[in-house]
């Protein structure tokens, strides 16, 4: 089995030492930082698989490390922060964060988004061998390129997006229920899941419909889930 290596940036030594100590007792290798800086070497050194990054850093905001980061890799970033308002999970997440949890948080739920995210990355390399494409009206998937386009223009979407339009557009004219989404994203569907799917539909939609209160392309069923229409 490849070697799996997590970059664990938290600046509080409890959290630190919970996840650490977590992820050992998986076999699961880590590295740690507690600073902006400190991460940003250890990523370009070490070129890890994963990190699991707190937004609260002493030396700049997660948010910013998070652009930093995405200027020169696509490597999953999943948050654990205490922020919990939907604003600062979007502003996360815009910025190119692929997940986020909310502390306090269960090991048992970090650990099951650390397989999900390890699932993912098997996926995409396997869409990668597809030579399918996918159009609707102006959009247009290239499963094999993993890249989304809207008419000629590329659209920037974090891995989690692009996943949640591809699993849409596989079933397009298909209700698919919360539960349906939230356990091909995540593999599961805690309380967590489906907040984060709300938040992600909101950000997929802001770069996808030109007008999202009046959706062109997935439309939303109220206490079920999701469509997408076909144009």
């Amino acid at each position: 089995m490849n070697k799996f290596v997590v970059l664990v940036v938290e600046d509080d030594p409890p959290i630190r030492n919970l996840i650490t100590t977590t992820l050992q007792a998986h076999d699961y290798h880590y590295l740690t930082a507690a600073t902006g800086k400190a991460a940003i070497l250890e990523a370009t050194s070490h070129n890890p698989n994963v990190i699991f990054l707190d937004l609260g850093l002493p030396d700049m905001d997660g948010v910013e490390l998070i652009k930093k980061i995405r200027t020169w890799s696509n490597l999953p970033i999943i948050v654990i922060s205490a922020r919990s308002e939907d604003t600062d999970k979007i502003e996360a997440l815009d910025a190119g964060a692929d997940d986020y949890l909310t502390k306090p948080f269960s090991v048992e739920e970090l650990l099951a988004r650390l397989r999900v995210t390890q699932r993912r990355l098997a996926s995409m390399q396997n869409e990668l061998t597809s030579q399918c494409v996918f159009v609707n009206g102006n959009l247009r998937i290239d499963y094999a390129a993993g890249c989304a386009y809207l008419g000629d223009t590329e659209l920037h979407l974090t891995p989690i997006e692009y996943k949640l339009l591809c699993i849409l557009s596989k079933n397009v004219g298909k209700v698919l229920t919360h539960t349906f989404i939230t356990e091909k994203i995540w593999g599961s569907s805690w309380d967590n899941d489906i907040a984060s799917l709300r938040v992600f539909m909101a950000t997929l939609r802001k770069k996808l419909e030109s007008q999202p209160d009046s959706p062109q392309y997935i439309q939303t069923h109220i206490g079920v889930g999701y469509r997408m229409i076909k144009v």
